[in-house]
């Protein structure tokens, strides 16, 4: 847990990983949550984070990523249809 000291290390997704996201992806997306992170121990979903997902600027850095700017052109997208 990075708020409790923590660091980020980067890892490939596992099978496991994409099956958890395949499963609760719908779920998700029924109820409008375009970003959220998950918390994946082992083999089990433990936390769902709709409010405050962690480790964008780690990812962003590890992998060349711009996270918040997809994010802001997928809201920008969802307002425009409106």
């Amino acid at each position: 847990n990075l708020r409790v000291g923590g660091t980020a290390a980067p890892v490939e997704l596992t099978p496991r990983d994409l099956e958890i996201c395949a499963a609760i992806g719908p779920y998700l997306k029924e109820r409008g949550l375009i970003f959220v992170g998950i918390d994946v121990i082992g083999d089990y979903l433990t936390e769902i984070n709709v409010t405050s997902p962690t480790c964008i600027r780690e990812l962003d850095t590890q992998y060349g990523l711009d996270i918040a700017g997809q994010l802001m052109r997928c809201i920008a997208e969802r307002l425009g249809r409106h």
